[in-house]
């Protein structure tokens, strides 16, 4: 059976990308793989370190959001990154052997360098997250890390520090830490509602946790074929954002949506009021299991507590046994001397 690790950064509400893009992957894998799902907080922090007081909250709401679309923490293990201090010190023990030209290298550091204002991210956490983030995936011995294409530099990076370890520490340390391979996650595209990226910064995203009438409300204000003008003009449904939502929530109404589309059968209004009933639809199982969810949490306080404790004790019996290995690798581990007076 493969182990699967992967995590999110909990900086804001779930939205339908996260959905689409990670969380309907992570609920067929842990039907046939040993998987372990971590609230990123560290990496989180990493951007929010200025003003981390919605952290926890945004934490809570993620596992939330991740329970309440699929994930079972009876099959999965659930935990917060920081609960487990193993994170933090494999990281330490792998920046010892990272050169600095394979950070640098990095194009997501570069990229957000350059498009994130108002935070200064010129430090160090934020240059070596990419080792924090191979630590993540080493700690679980991890044969498998779902990801998607682009994601794929980010995923050798981690290929060739286990490359480099095992050449520096010698063959009989090959079992410390395993070389994952990348499980492609088939991803379908989503814009927001103003036809940019789906992100909460841009104020632009249907949230998981929305309420029926909020997503009809964001439907209704999407940007749609920016070349129909009135009713009576022919639309260009291949250019229409709400056209590309079609094709995710209901595929089979695609023809007859272009038909009435390009035929100018019907206005952007109306598509749009059908659109958002579709995607209600779609969304009700994640809305009904949050809404029964909320109410166990309300009755039994110490519910989600419960289920992080158990995720993060699982995660540890793992974690500390690569810690182990990696410190015997590298010279750290004490040896017990024995005495003839006893054991000291």
């Amino acid at each position: 059976m493969s182990r699967i690790l992967s995590g999110m950064r909990p900086t804001g509400p779930l939205h339908l990308g996260h959905l689409l893009g990670a969380l309907r992957n992570w609920v067929e894998l842990q039907r046939t793989s040993e998987c372990y799902f971590m609230v990123a907080d560290l990496h989180a922090l990493m951007g929010e370190y200025e003003k981390p007081g919605a952290l926890r909250d945004n934490s809570i709401n993620m596992v939330i959001d991740w329970i309440a679309c699929g994930i079972d923490p009876d099959k999965s293990a659930i935990f917060i990154q920081s609960d487990l201090p193993e994170h933090s010190e494999l990281a330490v023990l792998l920046g010892m052997l990272t050169p600095l030209g394979w950070l640098e290298r990095n194009p997501t550091y570069k990229e957000q360098l350059r498009e994130i204002e108002g935070r200064d991210l010129t430090t160090y956490g934020f240059f070596g997250y990419p080792v924090l983030q191979a630590a993540d995936i080493l700690l679980y011995r991890a044969d498998k890390v779902p990801v998607g294409e682009d994601q794929l530099a980010h995923l050798e990076l981690i290929r060739e520090l286990v490359r480099r370890f095992n050449f520096l520490y010698g063959s009989d340390n090959s079992d410390a830490l395993v070389e994952p391979q990348p499980n492609l996650t088939p991803q379908a595209r989503i814009l927001g509602v103003d036809r940019r990226k789906m992100s909460k910064s841009y104020g632009n995203a249907i949230n998981l946790s929305d309420d029926e009438e909020t997503v009809r409300k964001k439907i209704g204000s999407m940007i749609t074929d920016p070349e129909r003008a009135r009713l009576t003009d022919p639309g260009h449904p291949d250019a229409c954002n709400v056209f590309s939502y079609y094709g995710i929530f209901a595929k089979d109404r695609q023809p007859e949506v272009r038909s009435w589309c390009e035929g100018a059968r019907k206005g952007c209004t109306d598509c749009k009021k059908e659109l958002a009933g579709s995607v209600v639809e779609a969304l009700r199982p994640i809305r009904e299991r949050r809404s029964d969810l909320m109410k166990r949490i309300s009755a039994e306080p110490g519910y989600l507590d419960e289920i992080l404790r158990r995720g993060a004790e699982k995660a540890r019996d793992t974690a500390s046994e690569t810690l182990r290995r990696v410190r015997r690798a590298m010279g750290l581990t004490r040896k017990t001397a024995v005495a003839a007076g006893g054991r000291r």
